[in-house]
């Protein structure tokens, strides 16, 4: 028999009570859970896909420090501050009492993102470190009950949302860095922070309770923007259970793919897919205006106003959204140069706004100039960031029965002239081609054209071909292929690469054209973790000769090797070569960097 000191008392019981009331939602939550028609599917997240811009606030402890270095100086992110200086609990808790934010002011926290275009917030309601900025009972860790401003700043903010009609979303870590009961321990911990009687399962009761507070205690809440999962599975994590929970008690909740299950959409981090995703998959682009998330005195690497609506622009032409971060400092204040970009970006979206909202990704695959294109019904988009020295654009082919209707720039309303010629491409496809005149008034940041058509846009573009160089050798990349089935193309970091390639049904192609019949030495470039090694595949010329290999391992999803499977013959002229699954082993087949085809000598 043990005793409970009075604070562990109150929490025990407030659990209790939290996870009787858990256990009755999870059971309704289980006729939620049935697969929605894909009609149901786009009515939940039509606003999310309207909105196409919203803000991610990164706010917690580590923006008392604002130090965005390690133990060697060397430059991070300033959220990881615990880990970077592999500091013990104990001191890293003290920020608390420096932490202060008595300029913190929702309203203009809310305007601000109102002003820059975006539709929607999310904020940290809890980081890796543990800390929470919301008035949870399950934790005297919180910005209410340690820290000298004793007041909840996310009330705030879903009262401003409400106001200004901006939806409140929240990120939650499922890592928690100051929690007894999460596991594992960090390695510089030792035994100042011992594991033993900690209880992995009691974590998830408490993570279950804290979700359920911020979906019953804030009003409607647009998205959970899970983070910090890798450490366990899904099954470790109950993340069904966990999901079902959070449906039931807002049935029109989005819920991003990082509990380790796919859910609403995919959350490519400081980077941007180079194409739409797989069958039609959603996304979300999570970038910050600098190097890091948390705010940082010492990162002044900061990403222009041009260069962050281009990306936005470029997120857009691709069907994704764009979440772009603000780290407020300890006053509860923007850093001036977030506000400044925000302005900027704000002044483009009031006369352009037209051409995001809404719209879905571009007919063509690349342009012949350097912009994107965007779709909202029989209307094109043509977002030009450099106009051509002759004055005008073309557009890759549309389909031969093309009509325009009206042509103008966008922001002045000014039509313009266009030209439209029938052409054929050098396989025999029929096609249109479509310039426009410049306008007089032009953006050095992105001039829009709307083009209206009497239908919606159809492209007839010219194959991607893979070609040959100098000594007859071909390599094919991964940007290039055409992905047929459920894998995507992964970029940003240390991935240039297919992957998600998880289905035996999966695989890609690539048109190459082959300078001389002959043998050529096969080989491919990869990247498969040790305990996913051994699946089967094969690469081929469609209909034709055909190698089979055996996925081997490199130690990690981005380490890249190259392996040789052995010489094939290959007819000369343009052939498919496909990559193809045979049996995969573990769950994944691999992540695909590229072919290369080597004539032998």
């Amino acid at each position: 028999m043990f005793l409970l000191a009075p604070r562990t008392l109150l929490r025990w019981v407030a659990m209790v009570v939290l996870l009787a009331s858990l256990c009755a939602t999870f059971a309704q939550a289980q006729d939620t859970t049935a697969k929605e028609t894909p009609q149901q599917f786009a009515q939940r997240t039509a606003w999310w896909q309207e909105a196409k811009f919203g803000m991610f606030i990164h706010w917690g402890l580590y923006c008392v420090p604002a130090d965005a270095t390690d133990l060697n100086g060397n430059h991070t992110i300033a959220e990881w501050y615990l880990t970077n200086k592999q500091m013990q609990l104990a001191d890293y808790v003290k920020f608390a009492d420096r932490f202060n934010p008595v300029k913190f002011d929702a309203a203009a926290w809310v305007k601000t993102a109102k002003d820059a275009g975006m539709k929607y917030i999310v904020i940290t309601s809890k980081h890796h470190e543990g800390f929470c900025m919301f008035d949870t009972k399950l934790t005297d860790y919180s910005i209410v009950k340690a820290t000298p401003y004793k007041h909840d700043p996310i009330k705030d903010l879903a009262e401003e949302c409400r106001k200004q009609g901006l939806k409140l979303c929240f990120y939650y870590s499922v890592m928690d860095w100051h929690e007894p009961d999460y596991l594992p321990r960090r390695p510089w911990e030792g035994a100042n922070r011992p594991a033993d009687g900690a209880d992995f399962s009691r974590y998830l009761d408490y993570m279950k309770g804290q979700l359920k507070e911020l979906l019953t205690n804030y009003g409607p809440i647009g998205i959970i923007w899970f983070d910090g999962s890798w450490e366990h599975g899904a099954d470790q994590l109950h993340s069904a259970e966990v999901n079902a929970m959070l449906r039931s008690l807002q049935p029109g909740i989005l819920i991003n793919n990082r509990n380790q299950l796919p859910e609403d959409y995919d959350t490519p981090e400081q980077s941007i897919p180079p194409s739409a995703l797989a069958n039609g998959r959603l996304w979300e682009t999570c970038m910050t205006m600098n190097d890091t998330w948390g705010y940082a005195a010492n990162d002044p690497n900061w990403k222009s106003s041009e260069d962050l609506i281009r990306k936005l622009i470029d997120i857009a032409s691709k069907g994704g959204n764009f979440l772009l971060n603000v780290g407020p400092m300890s006053t509860g204040e923007f850093p001036k140069e977030s506000i400044e970009r925000l302005a900027d970006i704000g002044k483009w979206m009031k006369v352009n706004n037209e051409s995001i909202y809404g719209t879905t990704k571009s007919p063509f695959s690349r342009m012949d100039f350097p912009g994107r294109c965007t779709v909202k019904g029989n209307k094109l988009y043509v977002h030009v960031f450099t106009w051509p020295k002759d004055g005008g654009i073309t557009l890759p082919g549309l389909a031969p029965n093309t009509r325009v209707e009206s042509c103008r720039a966008l922001a002045s309303s000014q039509s313009l002239k266009t030209q439209v010629k029938k052409a054929v491409w050098d396989d025999g496809r029929n096609y249109v081609s479509l310039s426009v005149a410049r306008p007089g008034q032009i953006d050095p940041v992105a001039t829009v054209v709307e083009i209206t058509l009497d239908s919606a846009p159809v492209a007839v573009e010219p194959f991607v071909v893979t070609r040959p160089a100098k000594d007859g050798s071909l390599l094919t990349a991964a940007s290039e292929a055409a992905i047929h089935g459920g894998a995507n193309y992964e970029s940003g970091g240390d991935r240039d690469n297919i992957g998600y390639w998880v289905s035996p049904e999966d695989y890609v192609t690539w048109f190459c054209d082959i300078p001389a019949a002959g043998r050529y030495t096969v080989s491919v470039c990869y990247a498969c973790p040790d305990d996913t090694a051994g699946s089967r595949f094969s690469v081929g010329i469609a209909n034709g000769p055909t190698l089979r290999g055996i996925v081997q391992k490199t130690g990690d999803w981005g380490k890249f090797k190259e392996f040789t499977l052995g010489d094939m013959w290959l007819p000369a002229g343009r052939q498919t070569l496909e990559v193809r699954p045979i049996e995969i082993y573990a769950g994944a087949l691999m992540n695909l960097k590229s072919v290369r085809l080597t004539p032998v000598q």
